[in-house]
């Protein structure tokens, strides 16, 4: 399949619509490929004009080309690799793949790769950018014998080197297989720059070595002040101790880790089914699992039902912020709107746990932490497969729409810095002059004036 792989942002915008455009002309679904510092980048970009005339879909029947048994896919199968010289070269043709020759010595990449190199190549030395995949062999192989010496500089897999490999001849390829690039990590103009000086391409390296000050306190990310999974892990730990397992899932709530209530993460969905399978191999244990009401939609449904028809023995929190939180807030079908801003029927996560066979499904405000740890409390007691649904708005959609809590404040005179708020983990609570004290990151959660063993806390204008 013909894959396009971004160096910058505004190449990033201008390449969907040349991936939907060849996947037309060929009849192939296209991948688009951003490394994570493509997607984590932000740069102005220039926006085509709307296409005319755009036509909606149209589904025209061909079995032959739809229905994969293997009498057609044999014949299918023969197509594709007929389609592929052609793909190659309108890869070229497009200009996702080219090249400048300036001198007797190349650097081929892709990627980021590309645009730091760019910034670094010095005057006399060719280059090329590999934008697009599958690459045309003649067209690579005519470019490569040109040189005396190559450089290849690109994330991850040798797949760009590997291929210049195959056709360069004689020619030496400098890269990630005879040791002058890392395979690990992603790519940096620091790290392209000490590539390029290993390999003799650059005279020396631009960038001083780093120098971090010394003794800083660590800083891992942590969840939102307020975020209600605080709440919950913090729940989890005093029913459940440290002797639980607690497998997780993808999403904010993966900093639980940071509270040691996460000790698996794999994929979306994975935290039920790998609960499921310790609950089977390891009974000495209680197994404790975490997953957002996003991810429990989009794969963690068909884990529950296995874990519950498989006999597993289990507490399930499915930690409902009522949005898809860490990759954007966008909505999911337990939000009620679809992105577009049309209403949608909220699905229940209650009757979808109950219609897939758990008899023990309780919802409580996480919040409310006395609530929280008897429901905790009731469902250690119990066997088989129990689901708590931790509910409440996340913190930052809750802002964005005008929910106001109040403040809390921590009164000096009766605090004893104890540390019992700080231990807690909310960035809104802070140790000052062996008092605690509370911060404008407040977001009036007020969990924090339910831990303080001596009153010391609470909403702001009230003692």
């Amino acid at each position: 399949l013909p894959c396009l792989d971004p160096s910058g942002v505004q190449e990033a915008h201008d390449m969907i619509r040349t991936a939907f455009e060849i996947s037309e002309e060929f009849k192939l679904p296209v991948l688009f490929r951003p490394t994570t510092r493509i997607c984590h980048s932000k740069g102005d970009v220039e926006l085509d004009a709307a296409v005319p005339g755009t036509r909606k879909g149209e589904f025209h029947k061909d079995p032959r080309q739809y229905v994969v048994i293997p009498a057609h896919t044999r014949i299918l199968h023969k197509k594709l690799n007929e389609k592929q010289p052609a793909l190659k070269k309108r890869l070229v043709d497009r200009g996702l793949n080219h090249f400048t020759i300036r001198g007797p010595t190349a650097v081929i990449a892709s990627g980021i790769g590309a645009s730091y190199v760019q910034e670094l190549l010095p005057p006399g030395v060719s280059f090329m950018k590999i934008g697009a995949y599958p690459i045309d062999e003649e067209w690579l192989g005519g470019f490569a014998r040109k040189h005396e010496k190559i450089l290849v500089i690109e994330e991850l897999a040798p797949v760009v080197e590997e291929a210049v490999r195959q056709v360069a001849g004689c020619v030496p390829v400098f890269g990630k297989i005879n040791g002058y690039a890392p395979y690990e990590g992603e790519l940096s103009p620091a790290v392209v720059a000490l590539i390029m000086v290993k390999a003799g391409f650059l005279p020396d390296n631009p960038f001083a070595a780093p120098e971090p000050v010394q003794n800083l306190p660590l800083r891992p990310p942590i969840l939102c002040a307020g975020c209600h999974h605080r709440a919950a892990f913090y729940a989890m730990k005093r029913v459940f101790k440290e002797s639980a397992i607690y497998p997780s899932d993808i999403g904010c709530y993966t900093l639980g880790l940071q509270l040691g209530a996460v000790d698996t993460t794999i994929c979306m969905g994975a935290s039920i089914t790998v609960g499921s399978g310790i609950s089977h191999s390891d009974a000495s244990h209680d197994v404790v699992c975490t997953i957002g009401d996003s991810t429990f939609l989009h794969t963690g449904i068909q884990g529950l039902m296995n874990a519950v028809y498989n006999g597993a023995d289990m507490t399930v929190v499915i930690l409902d912020n009522r949005i898809t939180a860490m990759t954007g807030h966008q909505p999911n079908p337990n939000t009620g709107i679809t992105a577009t801003g049309t209403e949608s029927p909220p699905i229940s996560l209650d009757a979808i746990c109950r219609s897939c066979g758990v008899t023990f499904v309780e919802t409580v405000d996480p919040y409310d932490l006395t609530g929280m740890l008897r429901v905790l409390e009731e469902a250690k007691k119990k066997k088989g497969v129990r689901v708590i649904i931790a509910k409440q708005m996340c913190v930052i959609a809750a802002r964005r729409a005008g929910v106001k809590r109040g403040r809390y404040a921590v009164n000096p005179d009766l605090c004893t810095g104890c540390g019992t708020c700080v231990k807690f983990g909310c960035p809104a609570i802070e140790f000052v002059d062996e008092k605690a004290r509370i911060n404008e990151l407040c977001s009036g959660c007020a969990v924090c004036a339910r831990l303080c063993p001596v009153g010391a806390i609470a909403r702001e204008g009230k003692r």
